[in-house]
C-alpha cells in the first residue's frame, strides 16, 4: 500500500502536462505523506487537498479520538459505504513521479521508490470529497501489485496512461472500474538506505 509518494517536478508544469489550470495558491511538498496536502486533477483545475479520507476512532472509554487519514482505497471495497459515493461521483487523478514502500527488517525498514523508466510525472486513480475535518481530501485507489512492484507490496495504485485519463473522470462507475487492474509495464525500483520512519511527520 502507498503511504508515501513523490511530486518532484514543480506543479505549474504538471498542470499544463494535464492541459488544466493551476489553483492559485495551492501549496504542497515535493514528498506527499497522508494527513498532508497534495495536488490533485479535479473540477477542472489541479489544486490541493489532504491525503487522507478522515476516519473517526473512539478510545478505550468512548472518547472521540483525533480522526485517522484513509489515504489508500482499496479497489475490492470501492463499493462499501465509506467509498462508494465518490468513486460514483468524484474521481480525480494524481500526479506523482514515484511512490514508496517499506522493506527490511521490523524497526530497520528503508524505503523503496518506484517510478517510470523515462522519470517524468504519471497518474494514479483517486477519488474525492469534502469533510469537516480537513476540508476537501482524496484518497488513492489501490489494485494487486504485478511485475516489479509484486517485490515491495501485495497492492500498488492504480496507475492511469494518459489514453484512459478522460474514462477514469467521466466514464460510467462501471467503465472506471475497468480500469482498477495491474500496471502491465515496465518500472524502476530504486532502493535506498533511506529509514521509512524518516517520512513520519508530526
Amino acid at each position: 500500500m502507498c503511504n508515501l509518494y513523490r511530486m518532484s517536478k514543480p506543479a505549474q508544469d504538471a498542470a499544463a502536462l494535464f492541459d488544466v489550470p493551476l489553483q492559485a495558491g495551492g501549496n504542497a511538498g515535493e514528498e506527499v505523506y497522508p494527513g498532508y496536502p497534495g495536488f490533485v486533477v479535479a473540477e477542472g483545475q489541479m489544486r490541493t487537498m489532504h491525503w487522507g479520507f478522515p476516519l473517526s476512532l473512539k478510545g478505550k472509554s468512548g472518547q472521540m479520538l483525533k480522526p485517522k487519514p484513509v489515504n489508500n482505497a482499496r479497489t475490492d471495497k470501492l463499493a462499501t459505504p465509506f467509498w462508494k459515493n465518490s468513486f460514483v461521483e468524484r474521481r480525480c487523478l494524481i500526479p506523482l513521479t514515484a511512490w514508496a514502500e517499506a522493506e527490511g527488517a521490523r524497526g530497520a525498514k528503508t524505503r523503496s521508490w518506484l517510478s517510470m523508466p523515462d522519470g517524468e510525472v504519471f497518474t494514479a486513480a483517486g477519488i474525492w470529497r469534502q469533510s469537516d475535518e480537513w476540508g476537501d481530501v482524496y484518497s488513492m485507489v489501490m489494485t494487486d501489485a504485478a511485475g516489479t512492484a509484486r517485490q515491495l507490496h501485495t497492492r500498488m495504485p492504480v496507475l492511469l496512461s494518459p489514453q484512459v485519463r478522460s474514462t477514469w473522470m467521466a466514464g460510467s462507475p462501471a467503465e472506471a472500474y475497468e480500469l482498477c487492474r495491474p500496471f502491465p509495464g515496465e518500472l524502476v525500483l530504486e532502493r535506498t538506505d533511506q529509514p521509512w520512519a524518516a517520512s513520519r511527520r508530526g
